[in-house]
């Protein structure tokens, strides 16, 4: 028996990965979920590993058998049997893709992987996906995609001519953990770590500091009893800590929100505030720059579907 036509769509964020395998019609036959596969943060060998892992997840799941692709070493001599299924097409949007160079970098790669040819296969920025409803979208022509996770990034896209790619308009952020994120998970993390420590300091200089929840649950969190021992977890080198240094300040995001959505703190409240605002305004750079008026909103990610926050 042949395996049905399948198209693939995975959404490489970095902290999540999630592929969908759907049929030509556009039912969907199964979903598997991975680990973090910013490309710019793994490089190219566990990035092709990751895509392969949650790719055979998924196969297995919609053809009801073991499915294990394995990473190529060269995919310029490598030679692929006939796989037992079918991908018609796949589209990557990839965190960490932020150029044509480094689309053109993987195209080869992920086109041996997934036995898919590379006329059949998109790679784009993360984004570029988020956007896809464009396609759709009746009398809606731009809109402005924001993608606010582990980092942060917003894009504006124009519908092009019919089977033409989206075109980018204007971007935002999409800097990275170290030279920006403003707004997304990491950036939460590191404004509230940011705060507890101010917080000390002002109670060294004499002024009285009220401690609430936050500061409670984040040392809880992070395994410490002084603010002050946070330095040696933040800093900590990544072979030392089961989390690497972008993760452990993205993965506080839960607990700021909790604080301040269900426990009022104060300062939990300022370090939303702030993070909502750094989001806001780069949302509204790009909406500010687009040609036509914008008709859709494209919101995704683990930050903003945080009801209060959003």
């Amino acid at each position: 028996m042949s395996s049905p036509d399948l198209y693939l769509a995975i959404d490489c964020g970095g902290t999540k990965t999630a592929a969908v395998l759907c049929t030509p019609e556009g039912t969907i036959l199964a979903s598997a979920l991975g680990g973090g596969s910013n490309f710019s943060y793994l490089g190219l060998d566990a990035f092709l590993k990751c895509i392969a892992e949650i790719t055979s997840s998924a196969l297995s799941t919609a053809l009801q058998s073991s499915v294990t692709i394995t990473p190529p070493t060269d995919p310029k001599t490598s030679t692929v049997g006939t796989p037992p299924y079918n991908l018609r097409a796949a589209w990557l949007g990839v965190a960490g893709v932020d150029s044509p160079s480094a689309a053109s970098l993987l195209l080869p790669h992920v086109s041996t992987l997934l036995s898919v040819p590379v006329e059949r296969l998109i790679i784009s920025s993360d984004t570029h996906l988020l956007a896809a409803p464009l396609r759709i979208l009746p009398d809606v022509r731009t809109a402005v995609a924001v993608v606010a996770g582990t980092g942060s990034i917003v894009v504006s896209f124009r519908e092009g001519t019919v089977n033409a790619p989206l075109e980018a308009l204007a971007r935002v952020g999409g800097w990275g953990w170290i030279l920006g994120d403003e707004g997304g998970g990491f950036d939460v993390g590191r404004t509230a770590v940011r705060a507890l420590l101010a917080q000390q300091d002002m109670g060294t200089t004499g002024v009285p500091v009220a401690h609430g929840s936050l500061r409670e649950k984040l040392l809880k969190k992070i395994g410490v009893d002084e603010v002050m021992d946070l330095f040696g977890v933040v800093y900590a080198p990544d072979s030392t800590n089961p989390l690497p240094r972008e993760g452990r300040l993205s993965s506080l995001c839960p607990i700021v929100f909790e604080a301040a959505f269900e426990d009022d703190d104060p300062l939990a409240i300022q370090v939303v505030k702030d993070c909502a605002q750094k989001l806001a305004l780069q949302i509204m750079a790009v909406l500010h720059t687009s040609e036509q008026e914008v008709r859709a909103l494209l919101i995704d990610n683990q930050v903003t579907r945080i009801n209060p926050y959003r």
